[in-house]
């Protein structure tokens, strides 16, 4: 697998670089866990982000590790996987993350690093190196996954305004501002079980392709705990301004909303992960809180606002895609 081994060294900065990716992923996306807890105010931040990066961490604890499979073996063919696929790969993600972060813009970290495979594989041999099987279910995640999340939104608000139609609005408020610590507390578990995974994917056919792996392709527990650990550490620092995105700019939210879009958003986390389906946590919450917004009135949802994080998904992978291409050209010229 790979062209040749490289020096220790290297490895180690590149096992940096996709660490530092897997901090930015949790920074960019501690909104997914923690924008409904902290917009209903069950939760202050600084709380919220230490309850989502607990859960973040001990995810691995709960899932298997199908994810990491399917970015690891599933979306580039690992036999052209070099030091320098998988540096252009990260910095593609990485430049686009930071972009959209500095712009408040929820786009999805996951898509972004697929992206950067993409582009990466592309610039080295072109379209052979694909894996279509893995890229073409990845793809069809970006509709399904805020599309189940939404649904599911719904279907909780309609359960749960029939089952308590007959309590006071004090009773239900209190009654979910306790439930969403449970919504909440789910959710990052997905978040975590999903999105470090691919960090792991990632180092796992690096040190494979650079020689230091060996037996049939597995991810080292070191590896696990190292991106789990990067991505706590990340959605503990926190991701304001996409917090306030998806937290008060797509609808306002009242503690019962917030428990239906945790728990949809939830459920559809942990399927795709038992699946081995890298899927975006920004997406999927995004879907389930317009789904939440949607099923009280659709004019409480700001359109517009969606609209442009739409705009921003479909864009995440070609941009990441072009960015990584040009890293990997670039690097090619001092090889």
């Amino acid at each position: 697998m790979g062209d040749a081994a490289i020096s220790l060294p290297l490895l180690v900065a590149l096992i940096g670089v996709a660490l530092a990716f897997d901090f930015l992923n949790g920074l960019h996306d501690a909104a997914n866990s923690i924008a409904t807890i902290v917009s209903t105010r069950v939760l202050r931040p600084r709380y919220a982000v230490i309850w989502a990066a607990f859960f973040n961490f001990i995810a691995f604890l709960f899932f298997g590790l199908h994810v990491a499979e399917t970015i690891g073996r599933g979306i580039i063919d690992a036999e052209i996987v070099t030091p320098a696929v998988v540096f252009a790969a990260l910095i593609g993600a990485i430049v686009w993350n930071l972009l959209t972060w500095a712009l408040g813009i929820p786009s999805s970290s996951s898509h972004a690093l697929i992206g950067g495979l993409v582009g990466a594989g592309l610039a080295k041999v072109g379209l052979s190196s694909i894996v279509w099987a893995g890229l073409l279910k990845t793809a069809a995640a970006i509709v399904l996954s805020p599309a189940v999340g939404f649904f599911l939104a719904i279907l909780l608000v309609l359960a749960v305004t029939w089952a308590f139609v007959r309590q006071t609005p004090f009773m239900v408020d209190r009654t979910f501002r306790i439930g969403q610590f449970v919504s909440a507390s789910l959710y990052s578990l997905g978040h975590g079980g999903n999105d470090a995974q691919k960090t792991m994917g990632i180092i796992a056919v690096l040190l494979y392709s650079s020689g230091y792996g060996s037996g049939e392709f597995h991810v080292p527990l070191w590896v696990v705990l190292s991106c789990q650990a990067a991505m706590a550490l990340g959605t503990l620092s926190g991701g304001w301004r996409i917090v306030h995105t998806m937290g008060s700019r797509i609808t306002r939210l009242k503690p019962m909303q917030g428990f239906c879009a945790e728990t949809g958003g939830a459920i559809t986390l942990f399927a795709a992960t038992w699946l081995g389906v890298p899927v975006s946590t920004t997406h999927t919450i995004t879907g389930a809180i317009v789904g939440v917004g949607a099923a009280r009135r659709t004019s409480a949802v700001r359109w517009g606002v969606a609209s442009n994080i739409v705009i921003a998904w479909v864009l995440t992978m070609p941009a990441a895609a072009a960015i990584s291409a040009c890293t990997y050209w670039l690097v090619a010229l001092f090889q």
